[in-house]
């Protein structure tokens, strides 16, 4: 019978079956080195204290150390037997150093360890995915500067609406990656709390000093009731909610460029490195990786919904259930560093298709809302000139004229306070530089948008 942390209220060995069904070893072995972390942080603690001896604490921290090595190493064997990585750890440096390992366990419980190792492992991830959304933010940037003055068509209902600069499209990005680094940031606060020391969920009868546990492991703060410590997952909940609505971002990012990239649109081109073929037919150049991208949207979407559903029927404290919060968090962790990676690979790595994109503002009657202002601006109560214009677009229709073509005799028809002004107003680039409200698609507006996002970016 293999040696368990219960043995001595047993009398019957495990089932290889429950040792097969309860492991989670495959899944939190990625834990390791948190996990000995947090181990070596404790040992300190607890020699600090007088709970054991410097000596001890000494050869523990040697004996976590070379664990840590094996592991990296490849030279570290795992077990069903075992069930955790913790029991791996543990187990491990028994058999290194004997007795002495079997005081590391003092002052802790499972239930507070492995709250401590997923804060760790998550905070790192945090800072690593607020490095990849700073890149595309400074990528979205650098491609808004340099396409600085590109005109196109802006849409709503996928119908052409009115015009855009380029830049501001591709800001509009921007802004909405820079509100997902600012919650994964508002998130470290929320994870960055440390459990330990809230034992199985009563707290201790030792004289532990979890502060100072606390700033060995570089936590600004220590968990404050001892039952939430070990019961809470809302850390991953949110880590999980936030990447939901990050890869939504990627997702709607993604729509566009796969739209963009077909020949009805021929918008952009992505680089032959970032795309793939057909295996029937020759002349495919397959938009995979914003397809792909939109796909595993679906798999984070379902990671929230499974962490949500697992967590909201259980009784405090902690339950075993909570052993599958891992598998979904893993995998939105792996899925979003992995689209995010991907996308700041492939987004410098598109042409836009300038000469394009400006002809999509030439038809459509894009400059409609901007004919109905200008009646507007001669006194026409901007109900009625919305009426005056729309008729004026069905004749168009009906006469294959957009607005720009028309007389002024034809204009008039419609309202006899047009002038030969009106085709001013109805010009791309003064329909678009007109648009000065604050967050407004005028060129000035778009430019010192760019400088600020430099300025915060410090480029």
């Amino acid at each position: 019978m293999s040696e368990k942390p219960w043995d001595g209220r047993f009398q019957e060995s495990t089932d290889k079956a429950v040792e097969v069904f309860t492991s989670s070893i495959a899944v939190d072995s990625r834990l390791y080195r948190h996990d000995i972390e947090g181990s070596m942080a404790h040992c300190r603690m607890l020699a600090k204290q007088g709970i054991i001896t410097n000596d001890e604490a000494e050869k523990m921290v040697a004996g976590l150390a070379k664990i840590k090595g094996d592991i990296e190493s490849g030279h570290f064997a795992y077990s069903d037997s075992l069930e955790d990585i913790h029991m791996h750890i543990e187990s491990a440096l028994t058999q290194d150093i004997g007795e002495t390992a079997k005081k590391l366990h003092t002052a802790r419980s499972r239930n507070d360890q492995v709250a401590l190792d997923i804060r760790m492992y998550l905070r790192e991830v945090s800072r690593d995915v607020i490095a990849l959304l700073k890149d595309i933010r400074t990528i979205l940037v650098t491609l808004a500067e340099k396409h600085d003055g590109v005109v196109m068509a802006g849409y709503t209902h996928l119908q052409r609406a009115q015009p855009v600069l380029l830049s501001h499209h591709l800001m509009a990005y921007y802004e909405m990656f820079k509100r997902d680094e600012e919650r994964f940031t508002d998130g470290l606060k929320r994870i960055n709390v440390m459990p330990l020391g809230s034992a199985a969920l009563a707290g201790t009868t030792y004289p532990i000093d979890r502060a100072y546990t606390a700033e060995l492991l570089d936590f600004p703060k220590v968990s404050a009731n001892s039952m939430d410590s070990v019961a809470d997952r809302d850390f991953i909940i949110e880590f999980i909610s936030a990447s939901s609505i990050c890869m939504m971002h990627l997702s709607r990012f993604s729509e566009e460029l796969i739209l963009w990239s077909s020949s009805e649109f021929a918008f952009v081109v992505i680089s032959d490195a970032f795309t793939t073929g057909s295996s029937i037919m020759p002349q495919k150049k397959n938009p995979d990786i914003p397809e792909l991208v939109r796909g595993k949207t679906g798999r984070v979407y379902g990671n929230l919904m499974s962490v949500l559903t697992l967590m909201k029927s259980l009784p405090m404290t902690y339950n075993r259930d909570m052993q599958e919060d891992k598998p979904p968090l893993f995998d939105t962790v792996d899925t979003l560093t992995a689209c995010l990676d991907i996308y700041r690979r492939m987004l410098p790595n598109i042409t836009f298709r300038e000469r394009r994109l400006s002809e999509t503002t030439e038809t459509g009657f894009i400059n409609a809302t901007d004919l109905a202002d200008y009646l507007a601006s001669k006194g026409l109560p901007f109900r009625d000139a919305h009426e005056a214009v729309g008729r004026t677009v069905a004749y168009g229709l009906g006469n294959g004229k957009e607005l720009q073509d028309m007389t002024v005799a034809e204009l008039k028809g419609f309202s006899p306070l047009i002038e030969d002004d009106v085709f001013a107003f109805l010009e791309t680039r003064n329909i678009i530089d007109r648009r000065i409200s604050q967050g407004g698609t005028a060129t000035a507006n778009v430019r010192e948008a760019v400088a600020q996002a430099k300025r915060d970016l410090g480029l």
